[in-house]
């Protein structure tokens, strides 16, 4: 029986942020079941706020979108406005992807406004995993990080 786990919390824009979620003998794994942001104050603020998940630290923060990146396993692109009625439109888009390792968000304000730090939510699933399932995501993550 698989359960689920969640993670909140706020990331600030321009910084790289670690949920620990690596085991010793990595057979755990983890699917993402939902993922949403909320602004910190949503009805005073001009936001678009570009959230990522990543399975790799990244070195650099962007506000732009590249689904051919072999680690982006989730992404969110959230506008809000003060001053435009968005209807609360959220794109929300993640991988149907099985991990065993550490995850990093990246958060930026496309707007390019210094923005107020940005509430996350995160629920994972998890999944036992067998013995040649676990080394075969292990490998996949060091040969990942090999070929950066």
């Amino acid at each position: 029986m698989s359960k689920k786990l969640s993670f909140r919390g706020k990331i600030h824009d321009g910084v790289v942020e670690r949920i620990k979620l690596s085991t010793l003998n990595g057979k755990t794994g983890y699917k993402i079941t939902k993922f949403l942001v909320l602004g910190n104050d949503p009805a005073d603020n001009s936001v678009e706020a570009v959230v990522k998940i990543y399975t790799k630290f990244q070195t650099t923060v962007t506000d732009t979108f590249d689904f051919t990146e072999s680690d982006l396993i989730a992404a969110i692109y959230n506008p809000t406005s003060n001053n435009i009625n968005y209807d609360g439109r959220n794109i929300i888009i993640f991988d149907n992807a099985i991990f065993n390792q550490d995850i990093f968000l990246t958060y930026t304000d496309a707007s390019g406004a210094t923005s107020d730090p940005y509430n996350y939510y995160i629920e994972l699933e998890t999944i036992s995993l067998t013995d040649i399932q676990a080394t075969q995501l292990t490998l996949r993550n060091i040969r990942t990080i090999t070929s950066r």
